[in-house]
């Protein structure tokens, strides 16, 4: 067999397309109430990670961001304390908001996405 040879990997269906996708943009609760960044994908994972692996693992990945972000946003809270806080705080939400929005349509595409600068602590 030839070592280029790639194994092809099957597009999940259209429905597990579409909830991963909603792992991801679940995490917009969080502009509607607190912690809703975090409670979003946990609960649209939980339903629905049974339904196709491509969804568990999506799922996992917008979590395992969401945390990270949180971790990140209590950082920053901390800091501002010495006025860095604030842009740093700005910078991660438009870094947040942008990376969700390439995850959902990634993953409606049928690709696996993998967050930058994320602690993959749900495995």
């Amino acid at each position: 067999m030839d070592e280029n040879m790639q194994i092809p990997v099957p597009t999940p269906s259209k429905e597990a397309r579409q909830w991963a996708m909603f792992c991801h943009f679940a995490a917009f609760l969080g502009l509607v109430f607190p912690f809703g960044n975090l409670l979003g994908p946990l609960i649209v994972w939980q339903i629905k990670k049974d339904l196709d692996p491509f969804v568990d693992q999506q799922g996992k990945e917008a979590l395992n961001f969401q945390i990270s972000v949180a971790l990140a946003a209590v950082l920053c809270f901390f800091l501002m304390v010495v006025v860095i806080g604030f842009p740093l705080l700005i910078l991660l939400g438009i870094g947040a908001l942008v990376l969700t929005v390439i995850a959902g349509i990634k993953a409606n595409e049928g690709q696996a996405y993998r967050y930058p600068f994320s602690w993959r602590l749900v495995k």
